[in-house]
């Protein structure tokens, strides 16, 4: 049978002629709605999402009231969370709308299901907005961008109409998979069914508590799993670090990490999307990254997908060496020695007359502020004002600490004529600027033989 002409779009990217400079043709022709305005709040909200959102916590909290709550059934809730709640997490965003591992079919039939049990639109829907997001990343086109704020990107942009559509991203695949579309097609059941059905006969069959059961594990735990993922969206845009990236939003975090079933390593998910962990290191929570783990070793699950570690270094690399260009840049450093002036022998002999200046490594130094402190005496430096200390401050003496030759560098008021008599570089830096940051800027000068990055780099 010939495929339908809406089946065949559907088979086709939508993104596959979009122009080269989509997004910013896209804010230029298209207009937003204009902002949201209270006095016609009637055709601001979206009803279907703010019914949804609003209604379940309060018919949850009324239940709860009149409701006892039995432990048989607190236990069941829980579990009913977690299973629900890994629909999400491991359906929905993990294999479905970053590919990364494959599920054989019954393993998707049941994620497929769990995941209508936490009523977060179809696994089309989501994944389409949540491919958007990952693409448009903390822009306008967005869907829940954070930028906007932490109730607008945590539920706010399902409560009132977007002022603009998602930016285009394509959901081909998605719409040639079956069960995709076997969910898509029968999703009104499959939320009934899961959401509050079997919540309800599991706690009446096995202990007698259907009033329980439909309050607990269907209306209040669908409430948790709803703001679960949706910290995903928020907290995890909001609270943490940043190891991997710090370009946008996403953050890195153990308390996101807790409340959204391991969802919570969020910098490194948006570096590194097509990866089926989200925290690296095994003491880290993500119940997800185990319960895809475990689905492999029973055959349910395989091509489990990780970046290579390389490159995930690389990015922690990058982040450590921004943390420390920031210390460096709060710190004093030596002058350059570009912007000393030049100074011959003689200038050297006639100004060390009037005030205490010593060569050591071909650089003058005013050492006036420090004689009295110089820990071996004052003596040792008088005796070599005027002269060249060189063999003596490195060894000849006394072999100064890394501090010592830090500190004579920030000493430094001029170069002598002529360089250094002995002819040895690693006496000219000092051990502070041996592993100095440097920018990209910094490193492209003909007389610096460093290697060039496409970012940062070193000097040594």
């Amino acid at each position: 049978m010939a495929p339908t002409k809406k089946a065949a779009d559907d088979y086709t990217p939508v993104d596959i002629n979009i122009p080269d400079n989509y997004v910013e043709h896209t804010l230029k022709t298209t207009k937003p709605l204009p902002p949201f305005e209270w006095k016609n709040w009637r055709n601001e909200f979206q009803w279907l999402s703010f019914t949804i959102l609003t209604g379940t916590p309060i018919v949850g909290l009324i239940g709860a009231y009149y409701t006892r709550l039995r432990w048989e059934t607190l236990a069941f809730s829980v579990f009913y969370y977690f299973v629900t709640g890994l629909g999400i997490t491991a359906g929905y965003h993990r294999l479905w709308a970053h590919r990364s591992y494959n599920a054989s079919l019954p393993l998707q039939y049941f994620l497929a299901m769990a995941g209508a049990g936490a009523v977060e639109g179809s696994i089309k829907w989501w994944s389409r907005g949540h491919r958007a997001h990952h693409r448009y990343t903390d822009t306008e086109l967005d869907p829940y961008d954070a930028n906007k704020g932490f109730f607008y990107s945590h539920v706010g942009w399902m409560l009132v109409k977007p002022r603009r559509r998602p930016g285009v991203a394509d959901i081909s695949d998605l719409s040639k998979n079956p069960v995709v579309r076997w969910q898509h097609k029968h999703y009104i059941s499959l939320i009934l069914l899961c959401s509050f059905v079997i919540p309800t006969v599991i706690p009446w069959l096995l202990w007698n508590d259907a009033r329980g059961g439909y309050v607990y594990a269907g209306v209040l735990r669908l409430c948790f799993v709803h703001h679960s993922t949706f910290c995903v969206n928020s907290l995890a845009h909001w609270l943490g670090e940043t190891p991997f990236d710090d370009k946008h939003t996403p953050r890195d975090h153990f308390a996101t990490a807790l409340v959204t079933i391991g969802e919570g390593y969020h910098n490194f998910h948006h570096q590194f999307p097509m990866d089926y962990r989200n925290a690296i290191k095994w003491y880290q929570y993500d119940p997800t990254k185990w319960f895809i783990w475990a689905c492999k070793k029973v055959g349910l699950a395989s091509h489990l997908k990780t970046f290579p570690e390389n490159e995930v270094r690389k990015g922690q690399l990058t982040m450590q060496l921004k943390k420390l260009k920031e210390t460096q840049e709060r710190l004093a450093w030596p002058n350059d020695s570009n912007d000393l002036p030049v100074i011959s022998w003689e200038s050297f002999q006639e100004q060390a007359q009037k005030r205490p200046l010593i060569l050591i490594s071909g650089f003058i130094h005013d050492v006036s502020s420090f004689i009295d402190e110089h820990p071996g005496g004052p003596h040792l430096l008088v005796k070599m004002i005027g002269k060249d200390a060189t063999t003596a401050f490195f060894g000849g003496v006394y072999d100064h600490s890394n501090a010592a030759h830090n500190l004579l560098a920030m000493k430094r008021v001029g170069v002598l004529h002529g360089g250094m008599p002995h002819g040895l570089d690693d006496k000219v830096v000092p051990p502070s600027q041996r592993l100095k940051i440097a920018r990209y800027t910094e490193l492209s000068s003909p007389y610096n033989s460093s290697a060039m990055s496409d970012g940062e780099g070193l000097l040594g």
